[in-house]
């Protein structure tokens, strides 16, 4: 369903007639829409982690200027997270719809499982670029919040894209998620360095 639609029009109505399940049975397990789909949002999260690291060590070169190995990082986080609109979709998504509508140990559980990744992300970061000192989680959750940002604004709604068919000049509010994405990442980590040095 997630493959097929966006994350707003998942209805537990349709999800429980696809699987063949009472609604009354699925929420046995789940205690709501939002439940199953932060949980489905964990588990994306862990995979686009656990995929990560050979695509770090394969796009960054060991031996290049911090600014180099930043924008590497850039280029390789960009485009693994274009490959995984799923992913994409519920990251944009958590903070304003996920969050809602569950009780407090799933929130919870939740949060705690998010902290892990943006740490676990640090570290991979860190390992690239280890002049980024204990700024690593910080830029870290800051790539989240921008790729969130990002993804959201380069999916335009059809009426939007209706009016830049009929006004030319619209057409530069169409974004390129993976060029905007590394872009913005590139320049967090670049800003967060020199930030750093003049402070020292």
């Amino acid at each position: 369903m997630l493959v097929e639609m966006p994350v707003a029009a998942i209805s537990l109505n349709e999800l429980s007639r696809r699987v063949g399940l009472a609604k009354s049975n699925v929420l046995r397990y789940f205690e709501s829409r939002e439940a199953i789909l932060l949980e489905l949002f964990v588990r994306a999260w862990n995979e686009w982690l656990g995929a990560l690291p050979p695509l770090l060590a394969a796009g960054v070169a060991a031996r290049g200027t911090v600014r180099q190995r930043g924008d590497q990082i850039a280029h390789v986080i960009a485009r693994s997270l274009g490959e995984r609109r799923v992913f994409c979709d519920l990251f944009s998504s958590h903070a304003s719809v996920l969050e809602y509508n569950v009780s407090g140990p799933v929130a919870a559980r939740f949060k705690h499982a998010a902290l892990a990744n943006v740490g676990a992300l640090a570290q991979q970061v860190a390992e690239h670029l280890p002049e980024l000192g204990d700024q690593a989680w910080q830029v870290s959750a800051q790539v989240g919040f921008a790729m969130s940002a990002i993804w959201v604004h380069s999916r335009p709604s059809a009426g939007v894209l209706a009016a830049a068919e009929v006004d030319p000049s619209l057409v530069e509010y169409r974004i390129d998620f993976e060029q905007a994405l590394e872009a913005m990442v590139a320049t967090l980590l670049s800003g967060t360095l020199a930030r750093a040095r003049s402070h020292r």
